[in-house]
Protein backbone atom coordinates (compact mmCIF):
# COMPACT_ATOMS: atom_id res chain seq x y z
CA UNK A 1 0.00 0.00 0.00
CA UNK A 2 1.48 3.19 -1.04
CA UNK A 3 1.61 6.50 1.43
CA UNK A 4 -1.26 8.29 -0.35
CA UNK A 5 -3.47 5.43 0.24
CA UNK A 6 -2.57 4.76 3.73
CA UNK A 7 -3.48 8.48 4.33
CA UNK A 8 -6.66 8.20 2.43
CA UNK A 9 -7.59 5.26 4.37
CA UNK A 10 -6.97 6.65 7.79
CA UNK A 11 -9.26 10.49 6.28
CA UNK A 12 -11.63 7.94 5.51
CA UNK A 13 -11.82 5.82 8.51
CA UNK A 14 -11.87 8.74 11.18
CA UNK A 15 -14.28 11.23 8.64
CA UNK A 16 -16.65 7.93 8.89
CA UNK A 17 -16.20 7.80 12.77
CA UNK A 18 -17.14 11.94 12.78
CA UNK A 19 -20.10 11.29 10.82
CA UNK A 20 -21.32 8.48 12.78
CA UNK A 21 -21.22 10.61 15.91
CA UNK A 22 -21.74 13.93 14.92
CA UNK A 23 -25.11 12.48 12.99
CA UNK A 24 -25.60 10.11 15.30
CA UNK A 25 -26.38 7.43 11.97
CA UNK A 26 -26.59 4.62 14.01
CA UNK A 27 -28.91 5.66 16.71
CA UNK A 28 -26.05 5.37 19.36
CA UNK A 29 -28.25 7.47 21.95
CA UNK A 30 -24.90 9.26 22.46
CA UNK A 31 -24.78 12.18 25.23
CA UNK A 32 -25.23 15.73 24.15
CA UNK A 33 -21.61 16.44 24.99
CA UNK A 34 -19.85 14.14 22.37
CA UNK A 35 -21.61 15.71 19.60
CA UNK A 36 -20.28 18.93 20.69
CA UNK A 37 -16.78 17.98 21.13
CA UNK A 38 -17.16 15.64 17.89
CA UNK A 39 -18.48 18.69 15.95
CA UNK A 40 -15.02 20.98 15.37
CA UNK A 41 -13.11 17.63 15.31
CA UNK A 42 -11.73 18.16 11.94
CA UNK A 43 -11.21 21.93 12.57
CA UNK A 44 -8.58 21.35 15.52
CA UNK A 45 -6.93 18.22 13.27
CA UNK A 46 -6.57 20.45 10.92
CA UNK A 47 -4.62 22.79 13.22
CA UNK A 48 -2.73 20.22 14.78
CA UNK A 49 -2.10 18.39 11.21
CA UNK A 50 -0.67 21.78 10.36
CA UNK A 51 1.26 22.36 13.45
CA UNK A 52 3.39 19.25 13.01
CA UNK A 53 4.20 19.79 9.23
CA UNK A 54 5.74 23.00 10.32
CA UNK A 55 7.61 21.52 13.32
CA UNK A 56 8.54 18.65 10.90
CA UNK A 57 9.46 21.36 7.92
CA UNK A 58 11.04 23.43 11.08
CA UNK A 59 13.04 20.62 11.90
CA UNK A 60 14.46 19.58 8.59
CA UNK A 61 15.42 22.88 7.77
CA UNK A 62 17.71 23.64 11.39
CA UNK A 63 19.11 19.87 10.94
CA UNK A 64 20.07 20.13 7.26
CA UNK A 65 23.44 19.07 6.52
CA UNK A 66 26.16 21.30 5.08
CA UNK A 67 28.09 19.85 1.95
CA UNK A 68 31.28 21.61 2.65
CA UNK A 69 33.17 19.01 0.04
CA UNK A 70 30.77 19.47 -2.31
CA UNK A 71 31.00 23.00 -2.10
CA UNK A 72 34.53 23.39 -2.57
CA UNK A 73 34.20 20.98 -5.61
CA UNK A 74 31.70 22.95 -7.47
CA UNK A 75 33.48 26.29 -6.42
CA UNK A 76 36.69 24.57 -8.07
CA UNK A 77 34.35 23.88 -11.37
CA UNK A 78 33.30 27.36 -11.43
CA UNK A 79 36.77 28.97 -11.27
CA UNK A 80 37.66 25.96 -13.74
CA UNK A 81 35.13 27.00 -16.01
CA UNK A 82 35.60 30.63 -15.75
CA UNK A 83 39.48 30.50 -16.63
CA UNK A 84 38.14 28.05 -19.60
CA UNK A 85 35.95 30.81 -21.05
CA UNK A 86 38.54 33.67 -20.26
CA UNK A 87 41.38 31.71 -22.61
CA UNK A 88 38.37 31.37 -25.44
CA UNK A 89 38.47 35.24 -25.34
CA UNK A 90 34.86 35.83 -22.98
CA UNK A 91 35.23 38.79 -20.51
CA UNK A 92 33.85 38.70 -17.21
Amino acid sequence: MTKLLEWVFGVSVIGAAWALVTFDLLNLRLPEAYKEVAWPMPVYLLVVFGCYSLATVGYRVATFNDCEEASKELQDQIKEAKEDLRRKGLKM
